[in-house]
């Protein structure tokens, strides 16, 4: 785990979010997703779970700014939408900067 997924998962438990962390989304396929807030009810209506990725090494060279990683993120990714999922991105200094959480709370409103 990262240090920014150790942070988001601070976070979450801070503010009261459930969570999940590692979740095989897609079988067959070994795909995960950092977290997944399960589907729940918040406020008037029924929220549909959330994926959320931390993309990290974004500017050092990382797996998520070659072509080849490029290109097997959006595969994932689009399997999660099909799957039902809502999906969010974020980088390691959303997390630090709050934005991330600040989103998360926001989509589930």
């Amino acid at each position: 785990m990262s240090d920014a997924e150790e942070a988001l998962a601070f976070q979450l438990k801070a503010v009261g979010i459930p969570f999940e962390r590692e979740v095989q989304f897609a079988k067959p396929r070994r795909w995960r997703a950092d977290f997944v807030v399960p589907e729940a009810y918040y406020g008037q209506a029924i929220v549909r779970a959330l994926l959320i990725e931390i993309d990290g090494g974004s500017f050092a060279g990382g797996r998520h700014t070659s072509g080849a990683g490029f290109r097997a993120d959006v595969e994932k990714l689009n399997a999660a939408t099909l799957a039902g999922y809502r999906v969010l991105r974020f980088l390691p200094e959303h997390v630090e900067s709050g934005v991330a959480l600040a989103t998360i709370e926001q989509a589930l409103k």
